[in-house]
Order: structure tokens, then sequence, then C-alpha cells
């Protein structure tokens, strides 16, 4: 499988990540220095200070959530592009995996089995699926702080019909007729999810220990597609010609 990934992207917001976590510290202190500097001294805050005092808290909250958000997108292990990539070993070496190229998707997949828009979830919790919904199986106190930090799940399902829908929308310019599949991809080996419905979008693991996961449904898939055609060697073809996928990178990478 040929991997390409956005490594000038990845390295840039991996360090901007690092500058923010500094920054955060810097600002917390900062922010105690200047709240208690008027209990230090007898003289009466001028408004500059009382301004300074009133901003930076809430620079400093701020500064947090950014923070946490860009370390769970980009510094937490498992990397994404890495757990995806260990997932799909074993499949065809025609396939193509792209890493952060066609933002607000991350991971787009051109293999044997078709287009895949990739959207993943990194959270090491539990969830149970029912009525459409992610809800989480933490405890009130858990739900509270994920909910101050808004690292919540969010809408898997809807982000990724949104990634099949852009990723589509650039498709249909090379390639008509091709239809692009959209799946969620849970990359930490201690996310679980207990299905009470079937979803409308493939939910998965990337780890193979547990199921369903990405490296089996793209084996039931081959083998589904083997039944259906007319020969089984076309099972191994790939949706796009080499001209196709030429086009499609000249188009988006």
């Amino acid at each position: 499988m040929r991997i390409i990934t956005n490594k000038k992207l990845a390295r840039r917001n991996r360090k901007i990540t690092n500058y923010l976590f500094f920054g955060t510290f810097g600002a917390l202190i900062l922010g105690f220095i200047v709240i208690n500097a008027s209990f230090l001294t007898t003289d009466v805050p001028d408004t500059l200070t009382l301004i300074a005092q009133s901003a930076v808290l809430p620079i400093a909250f701020v500064l947090t959530i950014v923070s946490v958000r860009m370390t769970n997108l980009w510094a937490r292990l498992p990397r994404p592009e890495k757990a995806i990539e260990d997932g799909l070993k074993g499949l065809s070496n025609k396939s193509v995996l792209y890493n952060y190229y066609h933002f607000p998707v991350r991971h787009v997949l051109i293999c044997p089995q078709g287009v895949f828009a990739i959207v993943t979830r990194w959270h090491d919790q539990s969830f149970v699926y029912r009525d459409g919904k992610f809800r989480s199986r933490r405890n009130i106190i858990s739900k509270l702080f994920s909910a101050i930090r808004f690292d919540g799940v969010g809408k898997p399902l809807r982000d990724a019909e949104y990634a099949r829908s852009h990723i589509q929308k650039a498709l249909d310019a090379v390639a008509p007729g091709i239809d692009v599949q959209p799946l969620v991809v849970f990359v930490d080996p201690a996310a679980y999810v207990e299905f009470e419905d079937e979803p409308d979008i493939p939910v998965l693991y990337a780890d193979t220990k547990k199921s369903p996961n990405l490296k089996d449904y793209m084996r039931d898939a081959k083998r589904r597609i083997a039944a259906e055609s007319s020969a089984t060697k076309n099972a191994s073809l790939m949706p796009l010609s080499d001209e196709q996928i030429e086009a499609f990178e000249a188009a988006t990478v």
C-alpha cells in the first residue's frame, strides 16, 4: 500500500501543540500573579490592572481548550495515520492512503474495495450506540470534565457523511460514477462501542484484535465483490485507473 502523508503539516501542528502546552502554563502562572498582585500592595488597582485581571483567566481558559484539542488531534498516541496503516496491513499494494490532504477529511483510501472517506476518533472510553447517538458510559464527574474540555465524541456518523460528500465532489471531477464510502474508525485500542442499534455507516476499530475491525471489513468487502463479479479476478481491480488516481492527486494533494 502506498501511503502519502502531509508530514510537513503534521510536524508543524505538533510544534504548535507543544508551544500551546507551555504557553497555557505560562498564561496560568501570569494570571495567578496578576490577580493576586493587588493583595500584595495597599495601592488601589488602576484601570489597566483591572482590565488585565479580568482578561487573563478567560485567555488562559481559551488557551487550555485549544491546547487540549490540538493535543488530541495531533500529538495523542496512537497516531491515526499509523493506526489505520497497521489496521490495513495485507491490503493490495495497489492501494493508496492519503493523510491530511483533503480537509476537513483527514484520511482517504483508494483500494480494490472502493474509495473511502475515513473519519477517526481518538477516544479511549466506552460508548453505547443507541438511537443514532454515541453515549458515553463515563460517570457524571467524568462527563462534566469532558464537557469542560470540549472533547466529547461528537457526531461521528454525521462527520463521516459530510466527509463522504466532500470527497465525492472532488472525485466526480476526475472519475464520475464512482461512489465514495464513509467509514468511522476508533483508533485507540481501549475504545469500545456497544451497538444496541445498527449504524447506517460502518463503525470499526483500527485494532485487529477487536471486532468489527478495519482489516476484517476490507477482507469481507473483497469477498463480497468477488462473489458479485462475473470473474473472481475482477475483485483485485482498482476502482480508479492509474490516470484517474494521478488526476485526483494533482487536483487535491
